[in-house]
């Protein structure tokens, strides 16, 4: 656990802005709520029937709602929950095998379907918003007077996160569970950003393969997702510096070029069938392990110099879309300055986000380092 500390006036803002957005909602009163794009919503009550637009968004509502699949009539599986943690849902919700589908591939979503169930809030994600293929399903939704929201916890984590659980919060009716990690959230990071603003320490050049397989080298990050967590962490992501957009591809000659410092791999169960690098929930460590070190033998990255001096790692994928990120965030932090950050233990910080606040509790292999 980390101790008492002086929050950055930043993060003192979103604490304040968040906690004005979960306060508890009024019996009978309507619930506005302005969500990520800025669009301003208006739900008659709190939601109970929910459709999602990312079916692994059920734990980031777990994690402020004690059943959250009590509130989900459809869900779109376009991002599908991990098998392990589907698993350990459904033995605690059987209830969950009652979702039904409204959608999945390319990230269409069945207005027929989803109108069908009569929800009282959709909830879809930034992705969507920016993609011109849901200008006509938001206006049929609207047009029958379903409620849309959207969210984010992919593309900007960083700026997003705390907005998203606020805004899921405060649809649901608001709760103590909500305010409790949206504190615990800012309160870890802005450990990790006041010390980086006091020391300025030299930044680290970084290299994010994801989807990481042997055979193929290498889709990247520019913007977003990963590239936030390597800049809150205090490196250089060096896919800002030659792709645009939020994902791109990089030859393995122009990553040799780069020379990066630290060279990190996502990885996950999903590409078990590609023998690329495994890593996650339900994953032990022997097949993590030894799927990255497989990785690390490929032509080209077993001869980076992040490889030879030992600065190449692991990650679990799918912190892309969760509040556990921080976790993350924490361990890169301790590696890419570990005098500044010896204190910290993202192993106990991702120990407890799942005890105290995630609907189920998983074990897994969520990183590793090269030997």
């Amino acid at each position: 656990m980390l101790g008492c500390l002086t929050v950055h006036p930043v993060l003192r803002s979103a604490i304040l802005c968040a906690a004005l957005l979960i306060a508890p909602v009024a019996a009978g009163a309507d619930i506005p709520v302005t969500d990520i794009t800025g669009r301003e919503v208006t739900l008659a009550a709190p939601a109970t029937r929910i459709v999602l637009g990312d079916a692994r968004h059920v734990v980031v509502l777990g994690m402020i709602d004690d059943n959250p699949v009590s509130r989900i009539v459809g869900w779109r599986q376009d991002k599908a929950l991990d098998p392990a943690r589907m698993a350990a849902l459904r033995a605690k919700f059987p209830a969950i095998d009652d979702i039904a589908p409204v959608g999945a591939g390319n990230r269409r979503l069945s207005v027929e379907s989803t109108i069908a169930l009569a929800p009282d809030l959709v909830v879809l994600s930034l992705i969507d918003a920016r993609d011109p293929r849901s200008e006509q399903a938001l206006l049929q939704l609207e047009a029958a007077g379903i409620p849309v929201i959207f969210v984010d916890f992919f593309s900007h984590p960083l700026e997003n996160t705390t907005k998203s659980i606020s805004i899921l919060s405060r649809v649901i009716g608001g709760g103590d569970k909500a305010e409790a990690l949206v504190d615990y959230y800012e309160t870890h990071l802005a450990t990790i950003r006041d010390r980086l603003e006091q020391a300025d320490p030299p930044r680290p050049d970084v290299f994010v393969q994801v989807h990481a397989t042997p055979d193929q080298c290498c889709a990247t990050v520019g913007g977003g997702v990963f590239h936030d967590f390597v800049t809150a962490a205090g490196g250089h992501n060096l896919g800002a510096d030659a792709v645009p957009g939020i994902m791109g591809n990089v030859g393995l000659e122009n990553l040799i070029a780069m020379d990066p410092d630290f060279f990190l791999a996502s990885g996950g169960a999903h590409l078990r069938a590609r023998d690329g690098l495994v890593l996650g929930a339900g994953i032990d460590r022997a097949e993590a392990r030894d799927s990255f070190a497989a990785l690390l033998a490929a032509p080209g990255l077993r001869d980076l110099r992040a490889t030879e001096t030992g600065n190449a790692m692991g990650f679990w994928h799918l912190f892309n879309d969760s509040p556990m990120h921080i976790a993350l965030i924490e361990h890169l932090a301790r590696r890419f300055h570990p005098t500044l950050f010896a204190d910290l233990d993202p192993a106990a910080t991702l120990r407890e986000m799942q005890e105290r606040f995630a609907p189920v509790s998983v074990a897994g292999t969520w990183w590793i380092d090269a030997p």
